[in-house]
């Protein structure tokens, strides 16, 4: 019954859904408005609090920053728990005379015209139709955020909204980190360029994901954030949302794992798997693709969201952050390399093509992706779609067969 009424709510006027067919939603610019002014900046659980639980097999101390948690619907945030005064006004009482630049900061006008890039350093005539392509990239995001990104923007969660944004001083670098997009690579690659390491080839997992070794944006002071937002490159490089949540849930679930597996394994399984086994109560091992599917559209979570799968819309802010350069994980290294040319990084540094982690499985491609869509029904692969919208708007990526 409840299959049923989900089915009837998602075709409920716009016709019956075809096997195997795209049917997108069709929404409206108020909708599609609202969704991106309801991109409230909070996290069910920073990763600096994630990365400590983790580190502690590494005897690795982190400072941390505690934010609220919540958890994400679609549309709309769930709170988990209550807190008392915003972590961002907490944080500028600590800083004196903070609030005279964050009144001035909170009033400023965030530019969404695009400005030219700096190509000088670009010597090679190969890199043209890189250029050609990054240019219709950033043309296609400004225009969506014209069109629809001109709202109400609020600045009082601004340290967690360039929370994900790392920064590389000596080229003058803000990367934003979208995990399952080549991010592990791009850290190696950061490491480099500020003399942490001679190659990224020789950098270990452990030291890109839970070394303090770059800094992020939301380290530096509000004068020094609303600097480097204004004179550095800004990056983003996004992946198409199927296959990243595809790429998630296989690193995440598919091998054994200290935190995935307890923390969000038990909780998915103890709600989502009928008559469970008590060995998979306990431990949290063996999640299913479908039992993770109805953990993520479920508007009652019984945990909170993760950076792995969560939107891009909801980690880079896309419509906020003015990025210069718009990678995709679909020709990371021809984009990245093109990159690394315009912004002067020696000639000898590549992007890395080694796989981070399982080296040995086949990397999560539509062929995959589409293996895993089989065990859902329509209805749920429509609402996965339905989730990740905005992440296909604002990066033209090609509504997915259901």
């Amino acid at each position: 019954k409840v299959e049923k009424r989900r089915e009837q709510k998602v075709t409920s006027g716009w016709g019956p859904m075809k096997y195997l067919q795209p049917v997108p939603r069709i929404m409206s610019t108020e909708k599609i408005q609202e969704h991106i002014t309801n991109q409230n900046p909070k996290f069910h659980m920073p990763e600096d609090v994630r990365e400590k639980k983790e580190n502690l097999l590494l005897n690795s101390e982190r400072s941390t920053r505690v934010l609220t948690k919540t958890s994400y619907s679609q549309g709309r945030d769930q709170a988990l728990s209550k807190s008392t005064g915003s972590p961002t006004e907490k944080w500028i009482e600590k800083h004196q005379g903070a609030k005279t630049v964050f009144n001035k900061f909170s009033n400023m006008h965030w530019p969404v015209d695009i400005h030219p890039l700096n190509k000088s350093l670009v010597k090679d005539n190969k890199w043209k139709k890189t250029d050609e392509i990054q240019e219709k990239r950033r043309s296609f995001l400004q225009e969506f955020c014209k069109k629809y990104g001109r709202v109400s923007r609020h600045q009082s969660h601004l340290f967690h909204t360039v929370s994900r944004i790392y920064v590389e001083d000596k080229h003058k670098i803000l990367y934003c980190e979208v995990p399952k997009a080549g991010c592990s690579n791009w850290k190696r690659i950061l490491m480099v360029l500020n003399g942490l390491a001679s190659s990224a080839y020789n950098i270990s997992h452990d030291a890109v994901h839970y070394g303090k070794h770059l800094k992020k944006l939301d380290s530096f002071d509000l004068k020094g954030i609303y600097t480097r937002l204004n004179t550095y490159t800004k990056a983003v490089f996004v992946r198409d949302p199927m296959e990243r949540l595809v790429s998630a849930f296989r690193d995440k679930f598919e091998h054994p794992n200290s935190y995935y597996h307890p923390v969000f394994g038990k909780a998915i399984i103890k709600k989502y798997r009928p008559n469970a086994c008590e060995e998979a109560l306990i431990n949290g091992s063996g999640v299913r693709f479908k039992e993770f599917i109805h953990y993520l559209l479920d508007s009652h979570r019984p945990v909170g969201m993760d950076i792995h799968w969560e939107k891009v819309s909801k980690l880079c802010y896309p419509c906020l952050i003015n990025y210069d350069f718009v990678g995709k994980f679909e020709t990371l290294e021809e984009d990245a390399n093109y990159f690394l040319q315009m912004i002067g990084a020696p000639k000898e540094l590549k992007f890395p093509n080694f796989k981070d982690r399982h080296s040995s499985d086949e990397r999560t491609n539509a062929q995959v992706v589409r293996q895993y869509l089989k065990d859902l029904t329509r209805t749920e692969r429509q609402l996965i779609y339905d989730f990740y919208y905005l992440d296909y708007l604002m990066f033209n990526y090609t509504t997915p067969f259901l």
